[in-house]
């Protein structure tokens, strides 16, 4: 009798929290950031190096792991946009955030698509391929991780003006690229099926799925501000509130609108009218890490060494064109709001970070564009640009810190 052994799905998911753990491990050891760690070791154990995940497993089988991980991202972005903490921010960083995120946006997509007019070999329509990749690149350009900013900001303990301001951009920076990939997806997909930009495509269908996906977030919320004071226990609050984040996407995807806005609705509505905020978002936080370790190794097997060589060359231009971009933004969001010059010259140096939204927004925007070799080469440019971007971020936060002054102030 021949026996064969075709590991189970779950075989995988416990192989990731294993190994992405490690892969942390590794990076604390090394001082990077974790999240380098899961990527690098997810990288390692994909199908382009060792071949432990098959690629099937990793396009298809293990795709609800996508799914959950980035409901629960986009559900903590939401909460961090409280009322109270948004009207003190002020006027400066709400000018300095669109400038400098729409500053990404426009300076990636206008780049990428110089490079792929003047690249050799490029092939294909380059209205119906290569300028919806630009704009969808371009939008997700626009996020910032906040984990490093955070962890350089504590590490060195600094406080003043451009640290509290940095704060409130990083807040705002990925709301606003989940807001503007709304928007481009729409448009890219009307390209890449062949419709033309049509008003439909701009207008109506990005705010329909706009206002959906805001609806559906707005009632869940409304739904847990009557159930959260019959809930008790920590234990059940979990349950309770992972079902109604896991709700919101199931309920958008199942809709064809935004599952990010929906998940960012219900966080905003729990954080702003949902009693006992401080107790959801800690049960939250209780399991991030692991489920975080999982998205990101899984996003790392993605990663293709045999188009990595045609990649390199775009992931140093989203690299270049979004650092440039939010660089110039911040200096004319600065001078739009009367900021210091020292904000004016230094901020953009600690918006260096992305990881968590831009790595969940590309894979999303993979099933734009189909299992297509662009697609992969796009995959592969932006992953490559977020593990170069999370090995350099760190310097770009402490030089800026240091040359403030505000290094030592807290």
């Amino acid at each position: 009798m021949e026996f064969s052994f075709q590991p189970h799905a779950l075989v995988y998911v416990g192989l990731l929290l294993l190994l992405s753990y490690l892969g942390g491990e590794i990076a604390s050891y090394c001082k990077a950031p974790r999240v380098t760690g899961y990527l690098v070791m997810g990288m390692l154990v994909g199908h382009s190096v060792i071949g432990l995940f098959p690629r099937k497993m990793v396009e298809q089988d293990l795709v609800l792991v996508t799914h959950i991980a980035l409901s629960i991202i986009a559900f903590s972005i939401g909460g961090s946009l409280n009322l109270g903490k948004m009207k003190r921010l002020g006027r400066q960083i709400l000018l300095i955030a669109i400038n400098e995120a729409g500053g990404a946006f426009v300076l990636v997509t206008l780049v990428l698509c110089l490079g792929f007019w003047v690249m050799p070999g490029v092939k294909g329509n380059f209205l119906t391929v290569y300028f919806p990749l630009a704009l969808v690149v371009g939008a997700l350009s626009a996020a910032t991780a906040p984990a490093a900013t955070l962890a350089i900001i504590h590490e060195y303990r600094a406080r003043g003006p451009m640290t509290t301001i940095v704060l409130g951009v990083v807040a705002l920076d990925d709301a606003l690229a989940i807001f503007f990939f709304a928007f481009a997806g729409a448009i890219a997909r009307s390209l890449v099926q062949g419709q033309g930009v049509s008003w439909q495509a701009v207008t109506f269908m990005p705010v329909f799925a706009l206002l959906a996906s805001l609806a559906i977030g707005a009632i869940l919320g409304a739904a847990l501000s009557r159930l959260m004071p019959f809930v008790k226990r920590r234990a059940a609050m979990l349950g309770v509130i992972i079902g109604a984040i896991l709700l919101a996407s199931g309920l958008a995807l199942s809709l064809g609108v935004s599952p990010l806005l929906a998940d960012m609705a219900l966080g905003f509505a729990v954080t702003n009218f949902v009693g006992r905020q401080e107790d959801i978002f800690a049960v939250v936080e209780s399991i991030e890490e692991p489920l975080f370790g999982m998205f990101f190794a899984l996003a790392g097997a993605h990663l293709d060494l045999e188009v990595i060589g045609a990649a390199a060359g775009l992931a140093l231009l989203i690299i270049l064109g979004r650092f440039s971009g939010k660089l110039i933004g911040c200096r004319i969001g600065a001078w739009m709001s009367g900021a210091p010059r020292e904000i004016r010259t230094y901020l953009g140096f600690c918006l260096m970070p992305k990881a968590g939204v831009t790595v969940g927004l590309i894979l999303v925007a993979r099933d734009i564009f189909g299992l297509t070799a662009e697609a992969e080469l796009m995959v592969n440019a932006v992953l490559g640009s977020v593990i170069i971007n999370e090995l350099l971020a760190p310097f770009g936060v402490r030089y800026a810190l240091f040359r403030t002054g505000e290094a030592g102030a807290g």
